[in-house]
């Protein structure tokens, strides 16, 4: 281990199971001075030994504050991008920031950034956090314990002493979830340079046809601007990119598994198909006549997908339907129109893609054969899978080690905004357990120790490549 990290390690306090280690007569009480650069005073208090811990009660508290931003009632969390509550949100975020001493900035979508500079600033920082928007209905910890916990990761370095090399910077990424506009990860694909996508938000408009950058003046952000390339960084504008998550699947907690070191992220794809039909009374046409259904061949595609993932013989695949609308959507009327949007993904981007084309060859197939148009089939993203960084995922095993949790190497078939700060710097992401895997509703639940445990490795692996 690097003698400045395994000062650190001794030095600070952990709590749920590893012992104290006290600062009298402790002999790496000249390691620790000579990492974090401060004296360190004999006899030490407990006090001063609790200041090195992770303040899990505090952190438990601000993950229950922010889940009252909701337009939902509790335990319901619904927080929709540049929503009043949001706007709330985004104050609350910027409030603890400031608080931990850190600088702050947001661009001209509402990315928002906390940095510590560290001793030489102009090395490419190491950066690391998540989302806080929520979908209807969901639940209070998905993405919001990658910014609450990087925050309190950035606080124990702190308190610990440490000093970093490389800036240490938290981002809270507009809306990974694509509840509003239908764009996931936006803010973080924005980062990335997507040219497509800010060109597509000139005339992108939600349900209610408010545009997106009415939505984003009225929370503050835009300025008025059409241009959307101030928000794009450079590759290798960070040196790493560490993403704080729960699971959102069941096997670490089945397991008793502690952790979970990310090698990939799934690639995603999301379709949008439409189909057109007759209509008609639902008495008065004979079911020996072409009724041209085009709710029968909504369903008969969605029956499709589930076939064509099961086929692909691989239990990384998946698809799913995940809206389905029909007009006029009266029970005593045939559906003259369907929409279907459909999320495919893989870790495999070729057996995916394989996948989809399946699937479009289907509703080719069950248009000519139901007599409905096929009025449109959209592929909206078709975005490539990400690999973690071998280095970043190094330094996140021998954090775990060294804090001695049990972890494992899992991959992740949800798909964060990791995925897309893959193409701007090496990336990783820490998995924590979530109860049963639940997740996107109500009963989404973390232990706090395991929050805890999480942003213990998260600051670890932090403090680790910020010395690189």
């Amino acid at each position: 281990m690097d003698t400045k990290l395994r000062g650190f390690v001794l030095s600070v306090y952990i709590v749920f199971g590893l012992p104290v280690i006290t600062a009298h007569n402790d002999p790496s009480n000249k390691i620790m001075e000579d990492f974090s650069g401060y004296p360190i005073h004999e006899p030490q208090s407990q006090d001063s030994l609790l200041s090195l811990s992770v303040d899990s009660e505090g952190l438990q508290k601000q993950i229950d504050e922010l889940s009252t931003l909701s337009e939902t009632p509790a335990p319901s969390v619904t927080r929709i991008l540049y929503s009043e509550k949001d706007v709330l949100a985004r104050r609350f975020i910027k409030n603890l920031m400031g608080l931990s001493g850190l600088s702050v900035r947001e661009d001209a979508v509402g990315n928002i950034f906390g940095r510590w500079d560290g001793d030489e600033p102009e090395l490419a920082p190491v950066s690391t956090g998540s989302h806080i928007d929520a979908i209807p209905y969901s639940g209070k910890y998905d993405g919001v314990i990658g910014v609450l916990g990087a925050i309190e990761a950035i606080n124990v370095l702190k308190r610990s002493g440490f000093k970093p090399k490389r800036s240490l910077e938290v981002i809270m990424f507009t809306s990974e979830e694509p509840t509003r506009f239908g764009i996931s990860c936006l803010g973080s694909r924005l980062l990335a340079g997507s040219k497509e996508l800010a060109e597509l938000l000139k005339k992108t408009v939600d349900s209610q046809n408010i545009s997106f950058f009415d939505a984003a003046r009225f929370a503050g952000y835009a300025n008025h601007l059409q241009d959307l390339t101030s928000v794009f960084l450079e590759k290798g504008s960070y040196s790493a990119f560490i993403e704080l998550h729960i699971e959102q699947g069941p096997i670490l907690e089945e397991e008793a598994t502690s952790i979970g070191v990310v090698t990939a992220i799934a690639a995603p794809a999301s379709i949008k198909v439409d189909f057109e039909g007759s209509g008609g009374h639902a008495g008065a046409v004979l079911m020996p006549m072409s009724r041209n259904d085009a709710g029968l061949a909504a369903a008969e595609l969605a029956l499709a997908v589930e076939k064509f993932v099961l086929e692909s013989g691989s239990i990384d695949t998946v698809g799913t339907v995940g809206i389905l609308e029909l007009h006029p959507g009266a029970i005593n009327s045939i559906p003259s129109k369907s929409h279907l949007e459909i999320d495919t993904r893989d870790i495999d981007e070729k057996r995916r893609n394989v996948v989809i084309e399946k699937i479009h060859q289907s509703a080719l197939s069950i248009s000519e054969n139901r007599g409905v148009k096929l009025s449109e089939f959209k592929i909206v993203n078709q975005d490539p899978p990400a690999l973690s960084d071998d280095l970043i995922t190094m330094a996140m095993e021998s954090a775990c080690q060294e804090l001695n949790l049990t972890f494992r190497k899992m991959i992740s078939r949800a798909y964060h905004d990791s995925l897309f700060m893959a193409r701007i710097s090496p990336m990783g992401m820490i998995f924590i357990p979530c109860y049963k895997g639940y997740s996107h509703k109500p009963e989404e639940f973390a232990a706090i120790e395991d929050i805890a445990n999480g942003v213990r490795v998260l600051a670890l692996t932090l403090a680790k490549l910020s010395l690189a």
